[in-house]
Parts: C-alpha cells; structure tokens; sequence
C-alpha cells in the first residue's frame, strides 16, 4: 500500500496554506509533519482525510483493500483521523464511545477489546465512567483508544500527544512504533518529538510552503461546498 500527493495545494475557503507539497509514503512507513502555528498543518492533515477539499494536485492511494473487499479509492476508507478535538460525547461511557467507532467503521484487522485498548494507553478500566469526568490527559488517552478498537490502515494525527504527560507520551510512541512494524502508516503533526525517529520529515515553515494566495484555475470546488466543508471543522 502506497500513498502519494503529487504537487498537492491545501487551504482553507479559497486561500491556499501550504503547498504545492510532494511526498510518496509505503506501508510501514511515517511522516512527522511540522512548522509554526499557522502554517497549514491541520489544513494538510484535513484535506488528506478528506474532510477538505485539495485546492490543486493530486492525493493517490493503492495497494489496499476498503472494508468491502474492493481496491481502496479515497485515504478516508482506510484511514483514522485523530485531530485537536477528541471526538468522544462527554454525556456517555466512554465504552459507549469506543463502541461506537467499532461499529461505524470498516475495520483492517481483529478489534481490540475496550478494556484492554484503555490499558494499553496506560489507563484503568474507564468503560463505564461518563467521557466527561474524565482529566484532559485521560480525555485524549481514552481517545486514542480507538486506533485500537476499530484497528486501521492509516492513522492520521493532529498533535495526538497533546495534554499527555511524559510517560503517556512514550507510552503512545511505542504503539505508533507497533502500527509501523505490522505494516501500518502514519502521518502526524505536532510541535513534539513523537518518538518515530525513522520517520520522514516535511516541514511547513519553509518560505515557499506558506504563501497564502489565492487558489488558481484548477481549483473545481463550489462555493457551497467549501462552506459545507469548513462548517463543523
């Protein structure tokens, strides 16, 4: 399985953030995306997993199998996208949460049980406890939890160790570590070491990655389809 973005232009509304950015990735292998506040980050991580619209370039994916058996077509078949939000409801268990992403997703391999994906972030049996109760570190480790249990080819995160502290941070480091040996890939942005060191690098801040301009003519999105795209982001 392969992922490439050929000359790819990422933005938001019709101003473009980073781009045009190059770089092919195959299984078992990451890429740790950086550069300041600002410099298209989210917007790169978004567009991959098809929450937005590439403003020009291409995004190819090959090589792997959708839930249905079928050659993949789009990133967001195979992929997990993880952001700054946790995307957990804080008014239910957070078994139920986890739950729920087993259920909604096309899984790549054998779930893991809730309790024992809790325990592998470092956690205690937190199943029946309201997401809401729970501190910000435990928040985003019980998050995390869900790689585990609805278990996918691509993992793409946001600053997946925000509000962890030390120990958690090697803790989630060595299970992105685990995802690449068995032939998984990772794309991650963060301000952090994440502990992949073999991992490529494409950093945002350089000068010619950050000019904001307006989109050109091979932009073939509606006004109201951009609207749709960033409402709820």
């Amino acid at each position: 399985m392969t992922i490439a973005a050929d000359g790819l232009l990422v933005g938001r509304g019709r101003a473009i953030a980073a781009g045009p950015l190059d770089f092919a990735l195959a299984a078992g292998e990451g890429l740790v995306v950086t550069g300041p506040n600002g410099s298209g980050k989210s917007t790169m991580l978004r567009t991959l997993a098809g929450l937005l619209p590439a403003l020009g370039g291409t995004i190819a994916v090959s090589g792997g199998l959708a839930g249905d058996g079928e050659p993949v077509g789009s990133i967001a078949e195979i992929a997990h996208y993880v952001g700054h939000r946790n995307a957990m409801k804080p008014g239910i268990s957070v078994g139920r949460n986890l739950d729920f992403w087993r259920a909604t997703l096309d899984l790549a391999g054998t779930p893991v049980p809730n309790e024992a994906a809790l325990l592998a972030l470092g956690l205690p049996d937190l199943t029946a406890v309201p997401f809401g109760y729970l501190s910000a570190g435990q928040q985003r480790r019980s998050s995390l939890a869900r790689l585990l249990v609805a278990p996918r080819d691509i993992w793409i995160l946001d600053e997946p160790t925000a509000a962890l502290d030390a120990e958690s941070q090697a803790l989630f480091g060595r299970l992105m570590q685990r995802h690449l040996e068995t032939g998984g890939l990772i794309i991650a942005a963060t301000h952090q070491p994440l502990g992949l060191e073999h991992a490529r690098r494409l950093d945002l801040s350089r000068s010619d990655l950050r000019e904001s301009r307006p989109a050109g003519p091979g932009v073939n999105v509606s006004d109201d389809e951009l609207v749709e795209a960033e409402g709820w982001l």
